[in-house]
Formats: structure tokens, sequence, C-alpha cells
């Protein structure tokens, strides 16, 4: 049983993740098109349902600035009472592939892909809360906010401007400070200077609106699930069940690393962030994923248990349900700047040109799929990268090395490696540059495999080679 020091320790760590957890669950809740407080019903649940979980000891879970973008476009096509409908699927999803076991797969997913989202996620979240943090109104694509930002100096509200940008300096600033005052989040102070100057000043900037906790929860009604008989619904629930899966595994191989306590069970943590999705969507409230923001903080401020992350859920519950007046004085350009900041740290500038230096191949992946997800969507860009990691892993595993040795008259042509599709104009290219007139023996015993394409191709090169009806062919297996 843990002792009391332990439970100091723990009590402690909760108060820290709790502080951390406030701005981020309301501005990606803002951000998502939803009302803040569901941001905070999806912490909540992160905390005192998640939280009981043995996957994962001492990562945390909650609404995630890496499914904004996803979040958002389902809120803008099917509303938000389906986002509930929506949510409990992609949880229902989740739990079934971690009772099948399929959590360890997540492992083999390409890294430079997983770099590549968080980088179109970073993207995608900057291009739309420059906007939130002018206070104007976004256009609604991503390249349309792009180009559109040249000309946010003309419509801009200088003083939300203002608000958001010392949100951001605060946030920037405060990672200076001695160890002590950095036990106080950053984006917690960020966010009570930007309030307390928005009030001193009497600045006419838009706040955060609240309406209660309890008010905000809408279960979804049976009439709901039939948004699940469209295509792009389903999409939408698969994208959203498979992201928040990555992210939450990959969350844990680095809150493993962080620590010297008990390794994640990948089946059981996605076991149970498919239960808290599955709990997030019968209240009608945002998706959730294990954060690394909150989980670094939780092991930085002396977390031992998981008991932590359980109290940290009930400090999100009492303060939104006792204190739901001061969310209201809260300006929407400090939650801007707060979500600015994450979308810039989700940029992996070090990644790019460390692969570049070492792996290019792997930073061209990086940079596509970040690239396709800017100018499609989240899910047909991840698609995408997936895609190209698989096309170039398929290029680079298919190597074919042609030998030629001339054995008592009789060039003796050896093929080692693996002989597939992708490899076969360098095959064919090499055997029709062979002397003819010639005895050839072709030895392809040095091959690990061959598909259908080659073995076809050689049969057809052999019959062009030796013509003659009731010839002796010239492939041998050596």
């Amino acid at each position: 049983m843990p002792g009391a020091g332990t439970f100091r320790e723990d009590f402690g760590a909760s108060v820290v993740v709790a502080l951390v957890a406030l701005p981020l669950c309301v501005g990606v809740a803002v951000a998502s098109g939803a009302p803040a407080e569901l941001g905070i019903v999806t912490g909540v649940v992160g905390g005192l349902v998640t939280g009981w979980f043995r996957g994962s000891s001492l990562q945390v879970s909650g609404p995630a600035a890496g499914l904004t973008v996803l979040v958002y476009e389902a809120v803008q096509a099917y509303g938000l009472p389906a986002l509930g409908v929506l949510v409990l699927a992609a949880g229902v999803l989740q739990l079934g592939m971690g009772v099948l076991r399929l959590g360890r797969w997540f492992r083999a997913i390409s890294v430079a892909v997983v770099h590549g989202m968080l980088a179109g996620i970073g993207l995608v979240l900057i291009s739309g809360q420059l906007y939130a943090l002018g206070g104007v109104e976004a256009p609604g694509q991503t390249l349309a906010k792009l180009g559109g930002v040249h000309a946010l100096g003309a419509q801009a509200d200088w003083a939300a401007v203002a608000l958001g940008a010392g949100t951001i300096a605060v946030m920037a600033l405060w990672r200076r400070m001695p160890a002590r005052l950095r036990l106080v989040p950053g984006a917690l102070v960020g966010v009570a200077a930007a309030t307390a100057a928005a009030f001193l000043l009497r600045l006419p900037v838009d706040r955060v609106r609240v309406t209660g906790v309890l008010d905000a929860v809408s279960p979804p009604g049976w009439g709901g699930f039939g948004v699940l008989a469209s295509v792009g619904a389903a999409g939408t629930v698969i994208a959203l069940a498979l992201i928040a899966s990555a992210e939450t595994l990959f969350s844990a191989a680095a809150v493993d690393r962080m620590h010297d306590g008990p390794r994640t069970d990948y089946d059981r943590e996605l076991v149970a962030q498919g239960v808290g999705n599955t709990v997030c969507g019968l209240l009608g409230a945002l998706p959730m994923t294990a954060v690394i923001v909150r989980s670094s903080a939780n092991v930085e401020a002396g977390a031992r248990t998981r008991a932590s992350r359980i109290m940290h859920g009930g400090w999100l519950l009492l303060f939104a349900v006792a204190f739901p007046q001061a969310l209201e004085a809260v300006p929407l350009a400090a939650l801007a700047g707060v979500l600015l900041h994450a979308g810039w740290k989700l940029l992996p500038a070090r990644a790019v040109a460390g692969l570049w230096r070492t792996h290019r191949g792997e930073a061209v992946v990086l940079l596509v799929t970040a690239a396709a997800i800017v100018v499609t969507n989240l899910f047909e860009g991840v698609l995408i990268g997936l895609g190209l990691a698989i096309a170039k892993a398929a290029w680079e595993t298919s190597h074919v090395h042609i030998e030629e040795v001339w054995e008592d008259g009789e060039l003796c042509v050896r093929v080692v490696g693996n002989a597939s599709f992708l490899r076969l104009p360098k095959l064919l290219d090499a055997l029709d540059a062979l002397p003819h007139g010639k005895p050839v023996r072709l030895d392809l015993s040095g091959l690990r495999h061959l598909d259908h394409a080659c073995l076809t191709a050689l049969e057809g090169w052999e019959r062009q080679r030796v013509p003659a009806p009731g010839r002796e062919g010239v492939i041998r297996p050596g």
C-alpha cells in the first residue's frame, strides 16, 4: 500500500497537473468549436475514469491540441450534437483494438509519419489561432487561412493581439524562472496575467462564454447515431480512434523514458483510452488522448502512482463546479496564445534537421505528410504519409545485386537480394546487356524473394534468349 510520503507527493503533483490542464482544456475546446466546459468534462473523465486503469501509471489524459483540427472539422460538418456519437464510436473502436491486443502494433508506425502528423497539426493549429488572436473570423480552409495571414494586420483587434502576444511571452520567459516558481505552470501564469490586464485596463475583447458544466453535458440521442451511416463520418471515427491511439502510445513511450516505475502495457492503455472516450461520447464531450505536456508535468512534479492523475480530475471538476464565473473573465486571445505556443512546439524542426542529415528519405516522408495535412485534411494527410512510408520501405528493401563470372566458357550470372517489380527495370537492363551467342547460366539461389512479376519477366527473357523448340533452359537454381 502507498505510504503517507507517496500520497503527499501524488497530492502535490495532482495540483500541478490540474493547473497545467485547466487552460489547455478550455483552449482546446474553444479552438475545436465546442463550449469551453466540454474541454473540462473531458479532462475530468481523463482523470476520474481513465486514471484508474493500470496501462500507464503516470500518463495523464485529456483533450489534446493534436485532435483540435479533426474535431473542428467534425463539428463544422456534422454539428455539435453529433460529436458525442462520433467520440463514442471511436471509443468503442479503441476498446475493441485493445481487447484484440493491437496496441503493440502502433509501435510499428513510422516515426517520420508521426512527426509529420504533429507538424501538420501544428501548422493547421497556428494558421487558425492567428485569426483567433486578432479577433478576426477565419476562412474555412487551411490554405485560405495561410494565404490571408498577410492581410490580418488591417483587420486585427490590436488589444487582443497584445494580450495573446503577452501570454506567449510570459510562457516563454517563465521557463527561465527558478525551479520553485516553475511549479506553477507557465500557461496558467500567462492566462492569469492576460486576464488581469484585460480586467484592469477594461479592454473590450472577446471572452470565454460559460453556461455551466452540467448544462454543457448533452448525451447523444438515438436519432443521432444515423450520422454513422455517412462515409465521411465513418472516416472521422476511424481517424479519431487511430490518431488518438497513436498519440497516446507514442506519448507512453516518451513518459516511460522519464521515470523508473512500471512500464506501459500498451494493450491495457488502449483499453483505458477506449473506455474514457466511450464515456466522453456518452456525455457529449470532446475526445481524449494521453497528453505529453500534462504527463511530463506529472512526472516532474514527483508523482509516484496513478493516484495523482485521478486526483487531478477531481480538482478540475471542483474548479468547474465551484468557480465557473472565473472562466468568463478569460480573454479568448489569451487561450489563442496558449494554443499558438502549443502549435509551435508541435513543429519538429530538430527532427527534420537530424533526419535530413542522416536519413533524407525519412525527412521527405515527414515533410510530405505535413504538407498533405495542410492541403487536404488530417485523415487523408496521414494516409498519404503512411502510403509514402510503405512505398519507401518497399523500395529500400528490394535490393538486387547482379554478379557475372565466366566458368569453363559459360557465363554464370548470379542474382542476389530481393527481386520485386520495383527493381524489375534494373534487372532486365542488366540481363539484356549480356553478350549474345554465348551460353548463360542464371543462378537464382541467392535470392531471398522473387515475386511473380519478376519470375514472369525472367521466363520471358529466357524464351527470347534461347528461342529454339526443345531448348534447355538457362534459368537454373545454381
